[in-house]
């Protein structure tokens, strides 16, 4: 059997790196400059295939999409009105394109770059059949990069980049938000204060509040235990003899 990267050969390959808020205006970019050819463009979702088809009836760009939300009876009228021109682009997943056969298909568009690069060989083999000439076109953002570099090491050759468009994205790698640091000239919210023993967040005390809380029990701590404990203490005794003499009172006998 043939290696799978075979099919490439007699396809014309190109990327555009674009950010994907921008693949939609792109991809009418292109359709409009491609002088009416007949187009299949693949998508990576159902609800992205649904998307791109009403995007591009709204740019006067008649297209159909069929896809697994589609009935069969609607996938076979939007295939046959490709085939016979009425449609100019085909919408379809990866899925729902299965058993797409046309000869005559000058362009593929990659609107997202599939997951497994396999699938992107099958793709773009739909076009530059039969000796004609065909060409496979891919839009790249910047969170499908990595799939690109896999296609590339699969098919083991470069895919030229387009840059002269309207669209075009950095393809350097987006840079990455550092942490903020805190300036050493900003205070600190925390600072003139101690920290009690607990250890947990919010555990915070000014020395004034330590202070008036610690002098407010010893107070009660002196008033409790010192002064009336010892007080008692002392007076006991004595109270205890004037209730026994006052208890023998009554009984005692007169002269």
């Amino acid at each position: 059997m043939a290696p799978v990267s075979s099919a490439v050969e007699t396809v014309t390959q190109s990327v555009y790196h674009v950010q994907k808020s921008n693949k939609g205006r792109l991809l009418v970019d292109i359709l409009q400059k491609s002088g009416g050819d007949a187009s299949l463009v693949f998508s990576r979702t159902k609800h992205g295939a649904g998307k791109i088809c009403k995007m591009l009836n709204t740019a006067g760009i008649k297209a159909g999409a069929i896809h697994g939300n589609k009935t069969q009876n609607a996938r076979r009228d939007a295939l046959d009105g490709f085939k016979r021109g009425r449609l100019r682009v085909l919408v379809a997943t990866d899925i729902a394109a299965r058993g797409i056969d046309i000869e005559a298909l000058p362009l593929v568009v990659n609107y997202d770059l599939p997951d497994v690069p396999e699938t992107y060989v099958h793709r773009i083999g739909r076009t530059g059949r039969a000796g004609r000439v065909g060409s496979a076109v891919s839009f790249c953002d910047p969170e499908e990069r990595s799939s690109l570099r896999d296609i590339e090491s699969l098919i083991s050759r470069r895919i030229p980049t387009i840059q002269d468009h309207p669209f075009a994205a950095s393809i350097g790698e987006p840079s990455r938000a550092e942490p903020r640091r805190q300036s050493a000239a900003t205070p600190n919210r925390n600072s003139g204060q101690r920290r009690t023993g607990s250890g947990r967040p919010g555990s915070y005390r000014s020395s004034e509040s330590d202070s008036r809380s610690d002098s407010r029990t010893d107070r009660r701590l002196d008033g409790r235990s010192g002064g009336r404990s010892d007080s008692r203490s002392d007076n006991r005794p004595a109270e205890r003899g004037q209730k026994r003499r006052r208890a023998r009172a009554p009984y005692r006998k007169t002269a």
